[in-house]
């Protein structure tokens, strides 16, 4: 079956991903009026499932970002989720998947607001074993473009207008040799990746940037955060300078789409050894584990398909 075969969630019925169009005059085209979610479920042979990662998280925060701009979102997180199920079996997926449910404006008509515009929901999903190979460092620069405040598009929703701001950056940093941008936020102090949080690893501590750091409240950042705990890694929130990314033992990024991929360099000066570090390793070997349904402690997280 041709990708475009596959089955997506659109206008409320179940209909082929090339069927699914909109009018150019729709809002959300017009002015990014839209949120959205990044969602993975993970592919196991042995087991015949797929299981989706933490899909109750991802439906909260599809909901706080729709109230953030003004969305009406109105499916209940049982309905949400037989939503992703149907679209998955559907399509008969037997391989890792990304899954993109996003709210829209959709009327066809001018003017950049929010309120009285009628919302639509779609989701589709299309295949993904690795967006950036985990097994290789990533080159690194930290951008010259500054990571958008919470008073300019509220960085704790999934704004699709505020990835502008991450497209900039990444290109950036693509056509000049690097793998990955590093957002510093308007203070100066450090942000996330272009579409990733980040954490450095100094003297056995993990340390990431806090909330008021314009970062997204990332879900595989707040497993990190779990992981590293119940490991008995010591976790600091908090600002950290841009300097301290220089003099880190390690550094990574973590999200939905780049799971957990770990950094080599950051502006040509080579992290610790210029090798995946020991508490990296270790929480990327683990989070793959839990993923894949391997370990029966996290069942809570996965949601199986079939």
């Amino acid at each position: 079956m041709d990708h475009n075969d596959k089955i997506c969630y659109f206008n409320g019925n179940y209909i082929p991903l090339r069927d699914a169009v909109i009018n150019i005059q729709t809002h959300a085209l017009q002015y990014g009026t839209a949120c959205f979610g990044g969602m993975r479920g993970y592919w196991n042979a042995e087991k015949e499932n797929i299981y989706i990662f933490r899909l109750n998280d991802h439906y909260q925060r599809l909901c706080d970002s729709a109230k953030t701009l003004q969305m009406k979102f109105n499916f209940t997180q049982t309905e949400f989720s037989e939503i992703i199920k149907n679209v998955i079996s559907k399509s008969m997926w037997k391989q890792n998947v990304y899954l993109r449910p996003f709210i829209y404006k959709s009327d066809l008509e001018l003017s950049p607001r929010l309120h009285n515009v009628n919302d639509s929901f779609a989701l589709y999903s299309l295949p993904l074993n690795d967006y950036i190979d985990t097994k290789k460092g990533l080159k690194t620069c930290v951008s010259s473009w500054v990571r958008l405040s919470d008073n300019q598009i509220p960085t704790r929703s999934k704004a699709n207008g505020g990835y502008v701001n991450s497209a900039l950056a990444k290109s950036e940093a693509l056509e000049n040799g690097f793998d990955e941008a590093i957002f510093l936020d308007a203070r100066g102090n450090l942000s996330e990746a272009t579409a990733a949080n980040i954490f450095i690893i100094k003297n056995g501590a993990l340390h990431t940037p806090d909330i008021a750091s314009s970062i997204l409240e990332g879900i595989t950042r707040k497993t990190i955060i779990e992981l590293a705990k119940e490991s008995g890694i010591e976790i600091k929130e908090r600002r950290i300078s841009r300097s301290e990314l220089y003099t880190a033992d390690e550094i990574f990024i973590c999200g939905s789409g780049v799971q957990i991929s770990w950094i080599k360099s950051v502006d040509n000066r080579i992290i610790g050894n210029g090798q995946i570090g020991n508490i990296t390793r270790h929480l990327q070997d683990l989070f793959f584990e839990i993923v894949k349904g391997n370990r029966k402690e996290y069942e809570a997280w996965l949601t199986p398909v079939y």
